[in-house]
């Protein structure tokens, strides 16, 4: 029997070798053949529609009660159609215990809350709420240029008008900045000149996208209830609602027109303001600009003078420094209060239209 030897008994005795597994190496998950048309990696195509859900839809008609109310959207874009499939809304910037960087704290706790729970957190745009058709405000243009400049495709706004809401409509639009828009708010320059070059008029500030709501069989009943497409043929009349539908005839809608009326006489009065603030703005320049430019004719002829006697001439001096001449005025603001005018004019005119045509039913009626 062989003798073992004390050497390769403690060997025996001590444990086995660990065996470390070697790391493994993160490898990209390959886009399946079929949605690799799909999918846009490096945003290159553009959005061409938006769909937004039903219960987005139903989510933002249940926050929007005034004309301040906003929120983020949440979605992703699929070759060209960019879904809309989650928001919430934000806190209002016009209270005054809500600060700046109250909101954005707030906005970075809700993203990192919906990461957590593996819901979708990519931020595609915002929606707004607005009355009577006007969605042309600076504030809106300041959260969309913001928007566009660092979200993937430049983000949509999306605006619900409460007046048509209020009737029993339902008006969802979506939104971006032109280009041209865009090019002249990098350059910070809307004066005359750069108005013209980019040929920009209230019309043509924003570009309007084409939305569709997508929404599921319960959904979509609750929309045909919220927003009846056709009326009943033969409605049922209770001796109870007979006083009612007389007082409802002879309500001729005077009071929407008398909101149009007074929300379009306070833009006018605040376009005459901005155009008189610009005036007298563009008074102060050119009166600096005369002076600057006489000071420079006067020290050029000095300098003349000079070498004519063979003296030293003046050393050339900046201007700036001595006279105030600044960049033209901007006409942005006196743009989107003319877009705002506008708006209201075209509410007036459907709402006098209207009026008119039961103003003309009621006397036939009655007479």
């Amino acid at each position: 029997m062989a003798v073992t030897s004390m050497a390769a008994a403690l060997a025996a005795s001590l444990p086995a070798p660990q065996v470390i597994p070697a790391l493994s190496v993160s490898v990209a998950e390959t886009i399946p053949a079929t949605m690799s048309d799909a999918i846009d990696i490096d945003a290159e195509v553009p959005i061409s529609c938006v769909e937004l859900e039903g219960s987005v839809a139903s989510s933002i008609m249940q926050h929007v009660r005034e004309s301040s109310a906003h929120g983020l959207l949440l979605g992703l874009d699929l070759d060209g159609t960019l879904e809309v499939t989650n928001s919430f809304p934000m806190p209002n910037g016009d209270e005054e215990d809500k600060s700046t960087k109250s909101v954005v704290r707030y906005q970075s706790s809700m993203l990192r809350s919906l990461k957590e729970v593996g819901a979708n957190d990519n931020v595609v745009g915002f929606y707004q709420a607005m009355s009577l058709g006007v969605y042309l405000s600076q504030h809106m243009i300041d959260i969309q240029v913001v928007h566009q400049e660092k979200l993937r495709h430049g983000g949509i706004a999306i605006i619900l008008d409460l007046s048509r809401m209020g009737k029993g409509g339902l008006s969802f639009r979506a939104f971006k900045l032109n280009a041209s828009f865009m090019n002249a708010q990098r350059k910070n320059n809307f004066g005359n000149a750069s108005i013209i070059n980019h040929k920009l008029t209230f019309s043509s500030v924003l570009e309007e996208i084409p939305l569709r709501l997508r929404t599921r069989a319960i959904q979509k009943s609750f929309f045909d209830v919220v927003i009846p497409t056709t009326l009943p043929a033969t409605p049922n009349i209770s001796a109870k609602s007979s006083a009612v539908l007389s007082h409802c005839a002879l309500d001729l809608g005077a009071a929407g027109a008398m909101v149009n009326f007074e929300a379009a006489i306070e833009v006018m009065d605040n376009f005459r303001t901005e155009e008189g603030n610009v005036a007298y703005l563009s008074r102060q320049i050119a009166r600096e600009k005369a002076r600057s430019e006489s000071y420079l004719a006067k020290r050029r002829e000095e300098n003349v003078a000079r070498v004519a006697q063979g003296l030293v001439p003046h050393p050339e001096e900046d201007v700036n420094r001595l006279f105030k001449v600044t960049s033209e005025p901007s006409k942005l603001a006196s743009m989107l209060l003319l877009g705002q005018v506008n708006a209201y004019a075209e509410n007036l005119e459907s709402s006098t239209c209207s009026g008119l045509l039961q103003i003309f039913s009621a006397k036939t009626k009655y007479t």
